[in-house]
């Protein structure tokens, strides 16, 4: 049995596809949407709990892949070096869950760790190179 949470990235061809369904009647596999954003002719981000057989559960990545989303393991964290950040806020409106946020007494950029989901987005947009991907082993 195989229990894993998961990023999928969907490209904006797919988003009004039926993919997350399949995993369920095809793959025999349950699920639990823990974060979706999702809007038509934009890229979808989807966080998801999946729960299944081994073989089933390798079976439907392989499908999702053959299908153009990217399937992102969530067993990564993203930190913030404050002696990096310059505070300028780039990273805030580029996080879909709110994980970066703008102090509104100090101006300064807050890290939510709890929130992040790990989708690396503001890891792309920092100009300083102040968003870390760490992997957990």
């Amino acid at each position: 049995m195989t229990e894993s949470k998961v990023v999928l990235h969907f490209p904006p061809h797919l988003v009004d596809k039926p993919l997350i369904y399949k995993l369920s009647r095809d793959f025999d596999l349950e699920f639990n949407i823990l974060k979706a954003s999702v809007t038509p002719q934009e890229e979808g981000i989807l966080v998801l709990e999946l729960k299944g057989d081994d073989d089933n559960f390798q079976r439907a990545i392989a499908y999702l892949k053959e299908n153009g989303v990217d399937v992102q393991a969530l067993t990564q964290d993203i930190n913030l070096n404050y002696e990096l950040c310059t505070h300028c806020g780039l990273c805030v409106p580029i996080c879909p869950v709110s994980a970066l946020v703008k102090d509104g007494e100090t101006d300064e950029v807050k890290f939510v760790k709890e929130k992040c989901i790990a989708c690396e987005l503001c890891v792309k947009v920092c100009p300083y190179n102040a968003i870390e991907v760490s992997l957990n082993a």
